[in-house]
């Protein structure tokens, strides 16, 4: 599997309107369920006079991780239809709410299918699609004398380093590619005074 997979650049906005009912569609670029719940939250404060807050996303290289919800919606005439907008344009890393006012008259099903999936469809017409590399963070932990190999085989496989401690002991947390991971490990083997963890706090 290649572990280069595409997402949206930036958060973008889609809207559709069908017998006064309005759909706003929030596109973001998101990596965790708790930058999610973030968002969703985010929007239901904003717009806390509309009447639906219906969302789908999916996580990850494989986009294993998902979800889509009708917010009170009959069944998969939001959600869904959300997601699938997500699927055909085949993104990962990507959160879509779509926030509905309604507008008095009722709109059926069909009609409910067609506007989410139109100002879904919108929302992301507006966003730049961009590839991304999968990759983990991992935590590595040395002394000062092994510094200079540590720091050599992050130089050599150019890993970027998004935090350093050098107290007592050395600590970095460095993003490791998905298809470089074994020879990063490998590396790292032969440096004695240094122990790797996965880096698993968000």
């Amino acid at each position: 599997m290649s572990d280069i997979y595409k997402s949206i650049a930036s958060a973008s906005e889609g809207l559709f309107r069908d017998n006064g009912s309005r759909f706003l569609a929030f596109a973001y670029p998101v990596e965790t369920e708790e930058e999610i719940k973030e968002k969703v939250d985010a929007l239901r404060k904003k717009y806390h006079d509309a009447r639906h807050w219906c969302f789908a996303w999916r996580l990850g290289l494989d986009g294993s991780a998902f979800r889509a919800s009708d917010d009170g919606e009959p069944a998969h005439s939001a959600g869904s239809q959300i997601l699938g907008q997500i699927d055909s344009a085949g993104l990962s890393d990507i959160l879509i709410v779509v926030v509905r006012y309604f507008g008095g008259i009722k709109l059926g099903i069909p009609g409910l299918i067609r506007a989410y999936r139109t100002s879904s469809r919108a929302a992301l017409d507006h966003a730049e699609i961009v590839e991304k590399i999968a990759g983990e963070f991992w935590r590595l932990e040395f002394g000062y004398a092994s510094m200079p190999a540590v720091m050599k085989v992050v130089k050599d496989m150019e890993l970027p380093v998004s935090s350093q401690d050098f107290g007592e002991n050395c600590s970095l947390r460095v993003r490791v590619r998905l298809s470089s991971k074994d020879a990063f490990l490998e590396k790292l083997s032969h440096i004695e005074d240094c122990r790797a963890g996965v880096w698993t706090s968000q």
